[in-house]
């Protein structure tokens, strides 16, 4: 969790606040990760309003384009006992709704299947098996059916479908009181003074609104097809061939081209995916209704989540950073937000509190 130059860690600012006045709270970004940040902070932070500021909602985010499958990346610049925390987190938030008789509504779902291997890989247990249900490694007549492949894991997780839980948590978030604002905003410090604290989940936007060099897309090209007698999730441990069944659709995919921008769905791609799934799951040969799908996974060594006061003059502006999180959006995005909602909660504190006045 490193820090851009000129970054502060206190969030106190100048402006005083009289210590019952709401706390006006501002969240730039309406992706999974800016959506459920308000909805933590609309939960925990006290006496404040929240408003979600975005020019691009459902279903125009990179979120609706994701599989959704809890199954996390790893972060270079993250403690894994972090990262850990944050799967665990999101993971029994969504089961909560998976058992619950919002599961259809929300677009969560439990899936079984396998992610195989065409060597072992170096770690046969990874950080998150004991988060997910029934991990245990694959037997050899599992295996027959991957010839291929020497090496795979069995397991039950979570899928959570961005179409679907979008609107669930904006509906979510207006019943608590939250606004929602379609704006594009092209400089934190256009939300001063209409705002008193800014969450920044604007991911690849980041780039300019923090100016943060270290963010970069990672292209995402996916199919949506209609192939509804598949139920196993089949995932190649690479990451790069994935089939993940869902409610109304089966996800095949995919791509992983670091810094590529183009939004437009590749023909060549989409042949290379469908035969490379098809090899691993013959019967998608017969797969209807192909939709092509590209999202841009905002990347970075490490999620950001910190807080900044930004100064100009003498404005201040509380600022808590939340992006980053490349491919593990929806697998790590509850955990995070509750992580943002305490440092926003740590700002609102701040605020609250007189400064201490000098004495000449």
């Amino acid at each position: 969790m490193d820090r851009l130059p000129g970054d502060q860690q206190s969030c106190s600012s100048t402006d005083e606040m009289r210590p019952m006045d709401t706390v006006r709270i501002a969240a730039v970004g309406a992706g999974v990760v800016g959506l459920s940040t308000a909805v933590c902070i609309s939960k925990l932070v006290p006496r404040c309003s929240i408003t979600v500021i975005s020019d691009q909602f459902t279903p125009e985010t990179t979120s609706d384009v994701a599989a959704g499958m809890l199954i996390p990346p790893v972060y270079p610049d993250t403690p894994i006992h972090k990262q850990k925390q944050w799967f665990k987190e999101t993971f029994d938030h969504l089961f909560a709704i998976a058992n619950s008789a919002e599961a259809e509504d929300a677009g969560v779902l439990l899936v079984s299947g396998w992610q195989i291997f065409r060597s072992i890989p170096t770690e046969e247990v990874p950080f998150w098996a004991d988060v997910v249900l029934g991990f245990r490694k694959m037997t050899e007549d599992e295996l027959k059916k991957f010839p291929q492949h020497v090496f795979g894991q069995a397991f039950t997780t979570l899928k959570c479908e961005g179409p679907a839980y979008l609107p669930w948590l904006e509906k979510r978030l207006k019943g608590s009181g939250g606004l929602i604002l379609t704006r594009r905003v092209e400089d934190l410090w256009e939300l001063h003074p209409s705002f008193d604290i800014v969450v920044n989940c604007s991911g690849l936007g980041s780039r300019q609104l923090a100016g943060d060099p270290k963010i970069f897309p990672v292209r995402g090209q996916v199919l949506k097809v209609q192939a509804p007698w598949v139920k196993h999730f089949i995932r190649d441990g690479s990451g790069l061939t994935y089939i993940y069944p869902g409610i109304s659709n089966v996800t095949l995919g995919g791509t992983r081209q670091k810094g590529d921008w183009n939004l437009s769905p590749d023909a060549e791609i989409s042949k290379g995916i469908l035969s490379r799934c098809c090899a691993l799951e013959p019967s998608l040969h017969g797969a209807c209704d192909i939709r092509e799908k590209v999202g841009l996974r905002p990347t970075r060594p490490g999620v950001r989540l910190e807080k900044e006061l930004l100064a100009q003059g003498s404005r201040r502006l509380p600022v808590v950073h939340h992006y980053g999180h490349g491919s593990g959006g929806i697998a790590m995005h509850w955990g995070t937000a509750l992580e943002a909602a305490r440092l926003v909660s740590e700002c609102a504190q701040a605020l609250r509190t007189p400064a201490p006045k000098s004495k000449l």
